[in-house]
This record gives structure tokens, sequence and C-alpha cells, in this order.
């Protein structure tokens, strides 16, 4: 990617795709998570949670870029910007109420109507995620 070097993508961390790190990960745990990411790696950009967040972990930069279908921290589709050495976090608004009715349309999941009103609508907020995450965390 021009501007970062070599990136890494992964879903919850380089050592494991469920494993739970946040924004406010205590920092001895994230060098502990980043521990076998090859040295000439500098930017790794991780999922899992539906958090966005952009933040600095022993001269590495780590980002989460949100979820476009089940965000925490407000409506729209998060996605980051990774151009020239530099990173944009973004949103983008798009018709939620259009989507939940296709969602609800298509789907035989049985408890869908809740389902698109909760994950579509964002109605968690990120501090009640970060509770909510907290303990596989390893607090």
């Amino acid at each position: 990617m021009s501007g970062f070097g070599p990136v890494l993508f992964c879903h919850g961390s380089p050592r494991d795709d469920d494993e739970v790190v946040l924004v406010d990960t205590r920092i001895d745990r994230w060098i502990d998570v980043l521990a076998d990411v090859p040295e000439d790696v500098r930017t790794v950009v991780c999922g899992h949670t539906h958090m966005p967040f952009q933040r600095l972990v022993d001269r590495r930069l780590v980002l989460n870029p949100g979820s476009v279908g089940m965000p925490y921290g407000g409506a729209g589709a998060h996605w980051a910007l990774l151009a020239d050495g530099v990173v944009q976090l973004r949103r983008t608004a798009y018709d939620i109420a259009a989507a939940c009715e296709q969602v609800v349309a298509s789907s035989g999941y049985p408890d869908v109507r809740e389902w698109v009103e909760e994950y579509l609508w964002s109605r968690n907020s990120d501090a009640g995620a970060v509770r909510a995450f907290g303990p596989r965390d390893g607090r």
C-alpha cells in the first residue's frame, strides 16, 4: 500500500480470528498480540468487534475500520481508506430503512426484525460494546 509498506489484515487479531482487542486494551496485551508480526509490518488492520478505532502500539499503527453491516457507535457503513500514508476512518450513510426491509424480506432467520432493528440501526453504543466485550479482553 502506498505510504504504508507491508500491511497486515486480520479479522480478530494477527494470532486468532476470534480474539477481542479493543482501542483501550492494555498495552502489554497489545504487545503480546503483535509479538509474532514481522518487524517490517508497521500497520495492522483488524476487525471482529465492529468498532472503528486507530491507535499506536509500540510504534505500530493499529486500526479497526468498523463494520458495514453491524456497526457500533453509529448507524451507517463504517470503513477505512488507507492512501499515501494517511488513514481516514469513514462512515457512509445509506438507506437503512430500505436495507432493513430487504433483509427482513429475504431472510429465514426467526427474529430477523429484531436483529435488523438492533444491528443495522446501531442501537448498541461503542461504550456498551466495550463493556460487553471487556471480559473477552481479559478484564
